[in-house]
């Protein structure tokens, strides 16, 4: 098995051998604290004025926790997207061609071959030596993403799997992942429309009057597989068979060990388990990937029932949070040509050149350019900037368009074809009736947004910025000194400070996080379940209580 599957795809191993051929992996080999160092260390990159270029992933061989605790099993960070060049190496194609072949992919899909044995059953652990400190997820090095404002080490880097009860079709969705104890985790999965495709099936289990939903949360997948989870595909598609359109090959699958899921033979790490579907538990704070700080809230508690890795698996972790970042790489390769392919040829605007989705703090999802050719009418400009603005529901609150001398990169220059090219009274509109969309605020809530549209051719308490505190950034920009990586120009903002939304309790449990004791907060927060609560609702801190 192992033989074909090597002919076909590339599993992490062969992904991350890849990367240190062509330049684009950084060993670290010295001792690295995972709860307080590692992901500081490798924030510098996206904030200390490197270009996009100069990024790597980046091996960690030598892990610690905040107590001291050694760990035998590496995690890359980075691994995917830390630029660019990381994507479409696991893409095993140029920028170019990406486009064109996840719409082969999805066009000409390959089911998944069933197989029997598998590398991601090497070593299994099930039944009661799950619960026990050393065992279970606490055998994993799981980083603490945001240290000085997180609760938790999360799982980031997760393709979570789940399955309609009714008709058996499979989903997998990116979602963060909380732990709180060596068998026990809280996940996150979002409730707004249009949001996670595993929390309908939530739903759907919870119609049924199922007091637990399986799932299997998969680490470390063949990049193929990995690229499913941010991947936005139509509700009902089977994303293995999407993976195996991209190989050009079946992608191997096998049976769970413990629940009815089919999981990626070739995953390093699968963790196993229940979510609960009668009860929710306090989760977070965490930093997110619109650049918040998400504050505690209540969200799905799970139960383990197995963890199954490879004998040398590597675990991966998403350097999120403040964009840039490897998730909004992620989200800029796959969504930008889309965008470009909506205006320019379903719509037939043909002035169109590019579309640009601003990543620098805005994360991708607020601010959209559109560059068009001098001299395309107005009407087409106009309709350049609906189209954009509507194409799709958590994008593009801001719409501008300029012209192809902007460089829309930078926003100086755009904010220069704002003050030069456009008359406000004429140039602007304003449009009401938009959703929230992914943010610090949540779009259930009711409050509405509007959407801004500029033609350029020619605003209360939020929550922390989501970078590390200061004490860990300077940390970790000792060590990066140390060991002599490139020199670093640090771009403001470089790390996290509290805008008002915060609050001592928070403080605290971050702190324990930071130091590595993860499982007291957990402790904390077990007697906070609490039954017919919907997830995502918000926790007070102050009274132990739903807000």
């Amino acid at each position: 098995m192992k033989s074909e599957t090597k002919s076909a795809y590339k599993d992490l191993h062969g992904h991350i051998s890849t990367l240190e051929s062509h330049g684009l992996l950084v060993r670290i080999d010295r001792e690295i604290d995972k709860d307080s160092e590692m992901h500081p260390l490798v924030r510098w990159q996206f904030v200390g004025g490197l270009k996009e270029d100069d990024r790597k992933a980046f091996l960690f061989t030598n892990i610690t926790d905040g107590k001291g605790r050694k760990y035998d099993i590496p995690v890359i960070v980075g691994g995917l997207a830390a630029n660019r060049a990381v994507y479409s190496t696991g893409m095993d194609c140029s920028l170019d061609e990406i486009e064109r072949k996840w719409d082969a992919a999805i066009a000409n899909p390959v089911p998944p071959r069933d197989v029997e044995d598998a590398p991601c059953h090497e070593i299994v652990e099930t039944g009661e030596i799950l619960c026990k400190e050393g065992h279970g997820i606490d055998i994993l090095p799981i980083p603490v993403s945001t240290p000085g404002f997180d609760s938790a080490p999360t799982l980031s880097a997760t393709n979570v799997i789940t399955k309609d009860p009714e008709t058996g079709v499979q989903n997998m969705g990116t979602y963060r992942c909380a732990l709180k104890a060596p068998d026990r985790l809280v996940v996150r999965m979002a409730t707004r429309v249009g949001g996670a495709g595993g929390y309908q099936h939530y739903l759907r289990h919870q119609e049924r009057g199922d007091d637990e939903m399986p799932v299997a949360i998969v680490l470390g997948c063949p990049p193929y597989v990995a690229f499913m989870g941010p991947q936005k595909l139509p509700v009902g598609v089977d994303e293995f068979t999407v993976a195996g359109g991209l190989a050009g090959a079946p992608i191997n699958i096998v049976q769970a060990k413990t629940v009815p899921l089919m999981v990626p033979a070739e995953a390093e790490v699968v963790i196993e388990g229940y979510i609960d579907t009668t009860k929710v538990e306090p989760e977070g704070p965490f930093g997110e990937s619109h650049g918040h700080i998400a504050l505690e809230e209540y969200n799905m508690p799970m139960r383990v029932t197995a963890v199954t890795r490879r004998r040398d698996a590597v675990i991966p972790s998403y350097i999120s949070q403040v964009a840039p970042s490897e998730s909004s790489v992620i989200k800029r390769v796959a969504y930008e040509p889309l965008f470009l392919r909506h205006l320019r040829d379903t719509m037939s605007i043909k002035g169109v050149k590019k579309v640009s989705l601003h990543e620098p703090l805005t994360g991708l999802l607020r601010v959209t350019v559109v560059t068009v050719d001098p001299g395309t009418p107005t009407s087409e400009i106009w309709r350049a900037l609906y189209g954009a603005a509507f194409f799709k529901g958590d994008c593009s609150k801001i719409c501008i368009a300029v012209n192809e001398d902007i460089d829309t990169d930078s926003p100086d220059s755009i904010l220069w074809a704002m003050s030069y090219r456009s008359n406000p009274i004429k140039d602007m509109q304003v449009l009401p009736h938009r959703g929230q969309g992914h943010g610090p605020k949540r779009e259930h809530s009711g409050e509405e947004d509007s959407t801004l549209l500029v033609d350029a051719t020619m605003k209360s308490p939020m929550p922390p910025l989501a970078l590390p505190k200061r004490e860990y950034m300077e940390r970790a920009k000792k060590i990066w000194e140390e060991l002599e990586l490139p020199k670093l120009m640090p771009q403001s903002p470089w790390h996290g400070y509290s805008l008002g939304a915060w609050h001592q309790y928070w403080d605290t449990a971050a702190a324990r996080a930071a130091s590595g004791d993860y499982i007291e907060n957990g402790r904390l927060s077990l007697p906070q379940q609490r039954p017919g609560l919907k997830p995502e609702t918000k926790f007070d801190p102050d009274t132990g209580e739903p807000a």
